[in-house]
């Protein structure tokens, strides 16, 4: 393991230099502008995680094994440090997960925040089942076509093949810890 992990940027270059596949190619097969793979690619912007996805798509990799990767130690980690967890949110939804480093592992677990008026914008849908509690605030919880208002203290429990979507629509902050299957996101 380096000292130094790469950038998103420059690993995401990597990794389509890897596959040989040209700036152009991986705008055709995504569905992004080379412009705006260029731009990511030098960091000069951070990419939206929907964005992410669609690269990662072409590049055959999840989110998770994209972030596993660029800082994967010879070893599991047994203690996880608050600085190391990976970022995987964006536009004021905070996801961080909990990563040791272990590409084997069965289970996945994230800190989110969710700052007041954020959502996670269109319905999002993986494979899997997620648990999780509000530990602080309120959210909006839609799926199938029904919401549901929860509260610090209450819990909820998800197939995540549904679209489905998180909404805080208070004026206050909203923590959620939660767990999904399998690992990829």
């Amino acid at each position: 393991m380096s000292d130094q992990a790469l950038a998103p940027g420059k690993r995401l270059a990597e990794i389509r230099q890897q596959l040989g596949l040209s700036q152009r190619r991986v705008a055709e097969l995504s569905g992004l502008t080379h412009s705006a793979i260029s731009t990511i690619e030098q960091d000069k912007v951070s990419p939206a995680i929907s964005t992410l996805q669609k690269l990662l798509r072409v590049y055959g990799l999840s989110l998770s094994e994209f972030f596993a990767e660029s800082d994967k130690p010879d070893q599991p980690r047994v203690v996880i440090e608050q600085q190391d967890l990976i970022e995987i949110g964006s536009q004021g939804v905070s996801m961080k997960l909990v990563h040791n480093g272990n590409p084997e592992r069965q289970l996945a677990m994230m800190f989110e925040t969710y700052q007041p008026g954020t959502t996670t914008g269109e319905r999002i849908k993986h494979q899997g089942e997620e648990i999780g509690t509000v530990l602080e605030g309120e959210v909006v919880l839609t799926i199938s076509g029904q919401s549901y208002h929860l509260t610090a203290g209450q819990s909820y429990a998800i197939n995540t093949g549904i679209p489905h979507s998180f909404s805080n629509t208070s004026a206050g902050i909203c923590r959620i810890i939660s767990a999904h299957t399998p690992t990829t996101f």
